[in-house]
């Protein structure tokens, strides 16, 4: 008996997908439930497990090629009967002859078993001394010899990986970090010289590693996910009015409380106190008082939802997915870390299920933690807005009349401007600014 392995359903929308990676072979054993082919949609990867316990029979479709949902990827046969011997198998069985001893016969069976022993323990033990004697005038010295060898050749070998180097031209190398190691000494006994490294910085560079290994040029199939993300981010330009408004915030206060509490708040709900449950906790602020930022354009219509299901937009090795907070509103700021902090390692690990990823009403996206100082961030459809935060920077600003340092962020929104006004989007980047500036306000709800 053998059971077909299917394509399941993938989620809304989503009708095929590309067979990404077998994780058995023909022939290996597989468990139920166990995974055993990964598939590659527009959105995420999914494991396909055993429909049953068994063998991988036959494998109907390959890597790299796509299947449409209930396509047959292969069978898993009965483990019994791949198990089990067949008679003809069976082959008969008789013990070896024992061969007949040659050596010298030793007992005689007519005589007496007592005597034979003590005449015949004085012959065998002078034998094992004679070859215990031989083993010994056979090996000694020569063994040591080359065993001090082999210390004085490793302490040699060492010696000779110290290299001499004078005072400028370590310090040199060290400013124009230099390995000098791959550095050859034209000084006396070897030592490297300032002028040695001063030749060593004009000479040509060697080309990259990845140039050696692949070419001039590398071609590489994009994704399925990296494909679908080029597609909706050129449908977003191409059929939302967008347009991108910036704000700065001060984040002075957030900052101070986030140092005030965050052991006190990691040792009561098990998770770190980041940044990110602040900005979830302004937009839900923000949305709730300009509803058209957490609206959708459906044909003729604007859909207003009163709900407030946050997208964080998650870089991983494959690319970028944004998995959803769902109902932030009413969320503490602990739920809000728990969640993405969950979401983002699932994200990583390849283990994002496509109800993750649906339902977003708003998205927020984090370019800061690599560094970004000022981007705008392309709209996620259909959603009609979307946050980007950017890194923290020590810069001059007036306070009060008087100069200080402040760790300022600068913030943009980008938004439908179809179904979102200059006005709104201004007023609601303010309410952020405000929030963030002032986070009592954030448990106020004002």
């Amino acid at each position: 008996m053998s059971e077909k392995i299917t394509v399941p359903t993938l989620g809304e929308s989503v009708t095929e997908a590309t067979v990404s990676k077998w994780l058995k072979s023909q022939g290996e054993k597989v468990v139920a439930d166990e995974p055993i082919v990964e598939l590659e949609t527009d959105k995420v990867n999914v494991e396909v497990p055993s429909p049953s316990n068994g063998v991988l029979g036959s494998i109907e479709v390959k890597e790299g090629e796509t299947v449409n949902v209930g396509s047959i990827l292969g069978t898993i046969s009965d483990s019994m009967k791949n198990d089990s011997i067949s008679p003809k198998e069976v082959k008969s069985y008789s013990p070896p002859k024992k061969s007949a001893n040659k050596g010298p016969k030793l007992f005689d069976d007519s005589k007496n078993d007592t005597e034979q022993v003590k005449k015949i323990k004085p012959k065998i033990e002078d034998q094992v001394l004679k070859l215990d004697i031989e083993k010994v005038e056979d090996q000694p010295l020569i063994l040591e010899n080359v065993h001090i060898e082999n210390k004085v050749s490793e302490k040699s070998l060492k010696i000779k990986k110290e290299k001499k180097v004078s005072p400028a031209a370590r310090k040199m190398a060290s400013e124009a970090k230099i390995d000098l190691d791959k550095v050859s000494g034209t000084g006396k006994n070897g030592i490297i010289l300032k002028e040695d490294i001063m030749g060593l910085m004009g000479s040509k560079p060697a080309p990259s590693e990845r140039k050696i290994k692949h070419g001039p040029e590398e071609r590489v199939k994009m994704t399925r996910l990296r494909l679908t993300i080029a597609k909706r981010l050129k449908e977003a330009q191409e059929n939302a009015a967008m347009l991108t408004t910036f704000n700065e915030v001060d984040m002075s206060e957030v900052i101070a409380m986030r140092n005030n509490y965050k052991d006190e708040f990691q040792q009561n709900y098990g998770i770190k106190l980041g940044f990110m449950s602040f900005f979830v906790k302004a937009c839900v602020i923000g949305l709730k008082n300009f509803p058209a930022i957490n609206s959708e354009v459906q044909g003729e219509e604007i859909v207003y939802k009163n709900y407030y299901n946050i997208s964080i937009a998650v870089g991983t090795d494959k690319g970028l997915v944004v998995p959803v907070l769902r109902e932030t509103d009413e969320m503490s700021f602990a739920d809000i870390e728990k969640n993405i902090s969950d979401l983002s390692q699932k994200a990583r690990n390849g283990k994002i299920t496509i109800e993750d990823l649906q339902g977003g009403t708003f998205t927020i996206t984090n370019g800061g933690i690599y560094g970004s100082m000022l981007s705008t961030p392309i709209l996620n459809p259909p959603q009609s807005a979307v946050l980007g935060m950017h890194n923290i920077l020590e810069r001059p600003v007036v306070v009060n009349g008087n100069i200080e340092v402040r760790p300022i962020m600068y913030l943009a929104l980008s938004y439908d401007h179809r179904i979102v006004d200059g006005k709104e989007a201004v007023s609601f980047l303010k309410i952020i600014k405000e929030s963030l500036e002032q986070p009592k306000r954030l448990f106020l709800n004002i």
